[in-house]
């Protein structure tokens, strides 16, 4: 018998684990372990473990039309759950045990450990590249190191590249015996415990029909002009698909395999390539967990990213976290994130600038606030971007390079309508007043804060902050 281990891959279509695990012709069973306290400590956010909970039935549908049972297991961490794959491999006499990998480094000390233990009792473990199109290690410099920087990593990436093919896994012709067994008291339902707080996802579907329409309609319906319209915030011209990768509810080759089968044949336009930049990207941080462990580890990917003087204020980064720092987009962009638990792109680099560049915070807290509140809270993207904005990562943006939040207010919602959408006190402000409320004649009747910093002076101040840093 065959026992698939779902992590962050909650899908039955294009999951390698899975359909490897049915092309044998064995029996197979599958097992969800939940581990509250590990996700604790890796600050899951409640929204996502609902997405994750909510999915799971979904998931569960699916496997039983391939006659594969979903159970499910809860413990406390990634030690605990060594011991309960092991504990229940061998209590449904399970031969091997196949899981797709993971590149944080606990997840992968996890693995090893596990392949370890079972290997003791005599059962056989695989584990598969399944999170990335093209597997970390595969895509590396002519002298045979990883890339440091974007655009040549995604030259060579491209140059690998072959259109994804998605194979139809069949229902396994031998299904588990469904004789009383021990297997049986684990099978999933919202009866089993789930002790982690959730908050409702209920805005974001998980049923798989739902899922393939949603990446369908955009790779038909807006991936053309995506290059043009991502970047505003007002419009509905992003994906929204990042929540189903981050889970694995979705996958990137199903992605990119969609994209080209609703491109004209041999040819993206510039918004679809865009796109697949992006996706590009996720690989990108993906593959530089695999070669650099630290990342995983709080660390900044340039050495003298530990020297940066980062100021103390508990004060102001409240206001940051709730929204009230006198900055509207900066605001309208933290408000929307505390309430729907996702943000969009460009206000991602915009608040994590004003956070690091404007007011001296360290980055990790922001890192650290984004995975306790986002739906697509994925470690490798989370920690890449965050260090790109803070100057600290790899192929960063350059440390003089600052976002002013007024010009990105006045370019990427020129009219305020997104402002408007999330801060309602400023709506009756004109198109120009709406980004610098402060200088509006009735600035002082309005409920809303004065700015807590001035950005023109905080630049200075990290100019010079980051040149002693690097020692310049």
């Amino acid at each position: 018998m065959k026992l698939v281990w779902f992590r962050r891959d909650l899908r039955a279509v294009d999951n390698q684990a899975l359909h490897c695990a049915v092309a044998s012709g064995e029996p197979v069973l599958a097992l969800f372990i939940a581990t509250p306290k590990q996700w604790a400590s890796h600050d899951m956010a409640p929204i996502q473990a609902d997405f994750i909970y909510r999915r799971l039935t979904e998931l569960q549908k699916e496997l039983s039309a391939l006659n594969i049972p979903l159970c499910y297991r809860q413990v406390d961490d990634f030690s605990a759950s060594i011991e309960a794959v092991v504990e229940f491999a061998k209590g449904v006499g399970a031969t091997h045990v196949l899981g797709n990998k993971d590149y944080e480094i606990n997840e992968v000390l996890r693995d090893q450990h596990a392949e370890a233990a079972l290997a003791k009792i005599g059962i056989e473990s695989t584990w598969f590249d399944d999170k990335c199109v093209q597997k970390p290690g595969s895509v590396l410099s002519k002298q045979g190191t990883y890339f440091k920087v974007f655009t040549p990593f995604k030259r060579a990436w491209m140059q690998k590249m072959s259109r994804p093919v998605i194979e139809k896994i069949l229902p396994v012709q031998c299904s588990v015996a469904q004789e009383k067994s021990m297997w049986q008291r684990f099978v999933w339902s919202t009866d089993q415990p789930f002790d982690y707080p959730r908050k409702s996802s209920e805005q974001w579907p998980v049923h798989f029909d739902a899922i393939r329409q949603a990446l369908r309609a955009f790779c038909r319906d807006k991936a053309f002009r995506y290059n043009q319209e991502r970047d505003f915030p007002a419009l509905d011209s992003t994906s929204q698909l990042s929540p189903y990768l981050a889970i694995g509810a979705l996958s990137a080759r199903q992605c990119m395999a969609r994209l080209f089968a609703e491109s004209e044949v041999g040819f993206l336009s510039d918004g679809a390539e865009t796109w697949l930049s992006e996706l590009v990207w996720r690989e990108f941080y993906q593959h530089l967990l695999h070669f650099e462990p630290k990342l995983s580890k709080a660390k900044d990917f340039h050495h003298w990213g530990a020297n940066l003087v980062w100021h103390n204020s508990d004060t102001a980064f409240q206001a940051w976290c709730e929204g009230q720092t006198g900055f509207p987009i900066v605001d309208a962009a933290m408000r929307q994130l505390n309430a729907t638990g996702w943000m969009h792109n460009r206000l991602r680099m915009v608040v994590a600038s004003f956070l690091t560049k404007d007011l001296h915070l360290d980055w990790r807290a922001g890192e650290r606030y984004f995975m306790q509140h986002l739906i697509d809270g994925d470690y490798a993207a989370n920690n890449g971007g965050w260090q790109w904005c803070a100057s600290t990562g790899c192929d960063g943006q350059p440390y003089f390079r600052i976002f002013n939040p007024v010009s990105q207010s006045e370019r990427f919602d020129p009219n305020g309508e997104f402002i408007r959408q999330w801060i309602p006190e400023l709506a009756s402000l004109d198109n120009k007043s709406i980004h610098q409320p402060w200088k509006a004649p009735n600035h002082q009747a309005l409920s809303y804060p004065q700015p807590i910093v001035d950005h023109k002076v905080e630049r200075e101040v990290t100019l010079s902050l980051y040149k002693q840093a690097k020692g310049n």
